[in-house]
């Protein structure tokens, strides 16, 4: 259970290695008050056990804000070693974060399509339920392994932790992470990305950077996606991206559309750019693009 936004972790499901190509094999669970020692070639190793126990109604502030510490604590340990498990091999990490229904894995899988023969990819899929999205990222030959959250609503540096021991993903390689529809827990949660990606549609408000600032202010790149819809909607692009950069305002702001392929090539070009800057091993979380 998570103590920060109250959702449970205990039905985490990660697909077994043996289903990323599309077999039907079962999920493997992990349960979050067990200690793990994650091996990764060295990388990945000494976890200790995950979130502490839910808050119960009288339990004090001061014991409250304790636990939230532990559990942020413990998460930025396991996205330390995934941070350093893909630096190690050059792969860069993206965190596609953003609302449910914005065309986070309709853009994923245009995206791999666009980048197929210049970059080989791969993709962790979170989803509360179903292995739908990742079924459609297989559907272009790369691979994808699929976690339920089951009541939880956002992905954790624990989960990928163990989901990259099943994906083993290839070095010098890109790995896109697909969070739970969501902008609130997911802001918090460091996974070892080298950037989050915040996705906003155009069927969304142009406020929504000022009602979820957290994402939008961690973001490393915002796009702007369904642009091929503004005519027929009532939505003020410019605003929406002003907005933005209230939030956060030397973010990047691309407009894309993965429908009509607008705006498409500066997305593809922002990630071999990333991507390079990754096999050179310099430091991303400085890195202008």
């Amino acid at each position: 259970m998570c103590n920060i936004c109250g959702c449970g972790h205990d039905e985490v499901q990660i697909e077994n290695a043996s289903k990323m190509g599309g077999d039907k094999t079962g999920k493997t669970a992990i349960h979050h008050h067990h200690d793990h020692h994650h091996d990764h070639n060295g990388s990945l190793h000494d976890y200790a056990s995950g979130p502490a126990g839910v808050a119960v109604p009288g339990m004090s502030q001061t014991r409250l804000i304790q636990l939230e510490q532990d559990i942020m604590a413990k998460n930025d340990r396991y996205a330390a070693a995934n941070r350093q498990y893909f630096n190690d091999r050059g792969i860069l990490a993206l965190n596609l974060v953003s609302s449910p229904g914005s065309g986070k894995t309709t853009l994923l899988v245009e995206t791999i399509r666009r980048l197929s023969g210049l970059v080989d990819c791969s993709v962790i899929e979170g989803d509360q339920q179903t292995s739908a999205d990742a079924e459609r990222i297989r559907s272009t030959g790369a691979p994808a392994l699929q976690i339920n959250t089951g009541k939880g609503c956002h992905l954790d540096g624990h989960m990928v932790g163990h989901a990259l021991e099943s994906l083993s993903p290839n070095e010098r390689s890109a790995v896109f992470i697909e969070n739970v529809g969501n902008l609130v827990c997911p802001a918090a949660f460091d996974l070892g990305e080298a950037f989050k990606v915040a996705i906003l549609s155009v069927t969304e408000g142009e406020d929504k950077a000022l009602k979820y600032p957290d994402m939008f202010a961690a973001a490393g790149l915002v796009l702007v996606n369904k642009i091929d819809l503004l005519p027929y909607l009532d939505f003020d692009i410019d605003l929406a991206i002003a907005n933005t950069r209230k939030v956060s305002p030397a973010v990047k702001v691309l407009r894309v559309s993965a429908k009509t392929g607008e705006g498409m090539d500066g997305w593809i070009e922002w990630i071999r750019t990333a991507h390079a800057m990754a096999l050179a091993g310099s430091e991303t979380a400085t890195m202008e693009l």
